[in-house]
C-alpha cells in the first residue's frame, strides 16, 4: 500500500475516537514527508533535532512539529524557533532551557511530561513523584513560554496485550491525577501521547489522544 493509503487506513481507524495521528518521519527523506502531507498528515514527529531542523524549511508552514526523542539541553536552541511540542520532557533542567530559548524567540512551546511506564530499563522517563517535584518547583511557577499540555509514555515492546494495556492505563491514570491536582482549570492540559505502529489500537482504547506511527505508514526501515 502507498503512504496515502496507509494514512487513510489509520485515520479511518481513529475516526470517532479522541486520538490524532503523529506521523513519525525519522530517517525518511523529505519527499516521503511531502507525500504524507499531501495525504492530509499535519503532525510530524522526529527523534533527532538536526534531522527535524533540516526538514522543517522544506515542508509547508502549517506542519506541527513534535520532538518525540530524548532531547539534550544543548540541542534545544536548534528547534526553539519552530517546534510545536516537545513530547519527551524528562527533567526540570530541560524545561528551564526550553523556557529560555522560547522566550528568546518570543513564542510558546508546548511540552509533554514523559513517564517511564515500560518494564524495559532502556526506556527513559519520569516517575510520578519526580513529575510532581517539577510541578511544585519555584522555577516552573515562573515559566511564561513553556506550556505543559499532557503526558507521554512508551509501553514495553511485548506481544502480551494485558501488559501493554496495563502500562497504557497507568499513563492515563498519571494524566488524570495531574489534571485533577495541578491543571484542573487548564483546558490545554489534555494530551495523552501513547501508542506506536505495533500497539496504537490498544492505546486508543485506553484513552490515547496522540498516536505516534511510523513503520505502519512508511514501511520498516532497512
Amino acid at each position: 500500500m502507498s503512504i496515502a493509503e496507509n494514512i487513510a487506513t489509520i485515520e479511518a481507524s481513529l475516526a470517532g475516537t479522541a486520538a490524532r495521528l503523529v506521523v513519525v518521519t525519522k530517517t525518511h527523506p523529505v519527499e516521503r514527508l511531502q507525500e504524507a502531507y499531501a495525504a492530509s498528515a499535519r503532525i510530524f514527529g522526529e527523534n533527532r533535532v538536526q534531522e527535524m531542523a533540516a526538514k522543517q524549511p522544506e515542508l509547508p508552514a502549517d506542519v506541527e512539529w513534535h520532538q518525540i526523542g530524548q532531547l539534550q539541553t544543548n540541542k534545544v536552541k536548534f528547534l526553539a524557533s519552530f517546534v510545536h511540542t516537545v513530547q519527551s520532557i524528562d527533567s526540570l533542567r530541560l524545561l528551564i532551557e526550553l523556557e529560555k530559548q522560547a522566550a528568546r524567540h518570543q513564542r510558546t512551546i508546548c511540552g509533554l511530561l514523559q513517564f517511564h511506564i515500560a518494564q524495559e530499563e532502556t526506556k527513559t522517563g519520569l516517575s510520578l513523584p519526580e513529575a510532581e517535584e517539577i510541578l511544585q518547583s519555584a522555577e516552573y511557577q515562573r515559566f511564561r513560554h513553556v506550556q505543559l499540555t499532557g503526558v507521554m509514555g512508551i509501553a514495553t515492546h511485548s506481544p502480551d496485550e494485558a501488559l501493554v494495556r496495563a502500562e497504557f492505563r497507568q499513563l492515563r491514570q498519571h494524566f488524570e491525577y495531574l489534571k485533577a491536582t495541578y491543571f484542573a482549570n487548564t483546558k490545554s492540559f489534555r494530551e495523552v501521547s501513547m501508542g506506536m505502529s505495533a500497539d496504537y489500537p490498544l492505546a486508543v482504547t485506553e484513552g490515547s489522544t496522540l498516536v505516534r506511527v511510523g513503520s505502519a505508514i512508511f514501511g520498516s526501515r532497512s
